[in-house]
């Protein structure tokens, strides 16, 4: 009994992981599951399937479009979280420390930036706030380490995404060549009717 109700909880675990994504079932008969509301003929069916396989393209897409600003965004919470630890290390001196920012693209400035308690961060959607160094740093640490178990999240999401890829696939295979056999016994058939 306790078997049952562990493997049935990894099997809601495993649901929860992927939620959004349908698990594309496998197609073992392919008799009983052209007998099914919907599947009259086989290009009904190769149509669901397709439908289905591009749903699962689409859902790749976004989430690979996710995957990449992720790993544009932990190098650049990754930088300024260095930034701000050497910040800390200067906020007892009372040693200007001298830099060079980012202006734009390949433009930099010669800075001299007098010790501080204070630092302003970009949150986004031209929204900065300013924060004690300690608070920014938790900020930031905080934020690397949700953007970090997302991204693993994430590669999951996109490994299960494949596995439906292929059994959508071989199902389509099964489907098509369920229909190949099928019209070549017609075939047969009347071909041994007219003899």
């Amino acid at each position: 009994m306790a078997a049952t109700i562990d493997n049935s909880n990894a099997v809601q675990a495993t649901k929860k992981k992927h939620l959004g994504i349908p698990e594309a079932v496998f197609v073992e008969d392919v008799d009983t599951y052209m007998k099914q509301p919907g599947n009259e003929t086989a290009d009904a069916a190769l149509r669901k399937l397709d439908e289905q396989y591009q749903k699962y393209k689409y859902m790749e897409l976004n989430l690979s479009q996710k995957k990449l600003r992720l790993k544009s965004q932990i190098p650049q919470i990754t930088q300024t979280l260095e930034i701000l630890r050497h910040m800390q290390k200067k906020k007892g001196t009372t040693d200007p420390m001298d830099t060079h920012f980012l202006l734009a693209n390949n433009v930099y400035c010669k800075a001299s930036v007098p010790p501080t308690n204070k630092v302003c961060l970009w949150l986004g959607a031209n929204v900065m706030l300013e924060y004690d160094i300690d608070e920014a740093q938790m900020l930031l640490e905080k934020n690397l380490s949700t953007a970090s178990r997302n991204l693993e999240t994430l590669e999951e999401d996109l490994d299960f995404l494949r596995d439906q890829f292929t059994t959508t696939e071989v199902n389509m295979a099964r489907v098509y060549n369920w229909d190949v056999k099928r019209r070549s016994k017609e075939n047969l058939l009347k071909s041994v009717e007219k003899s």
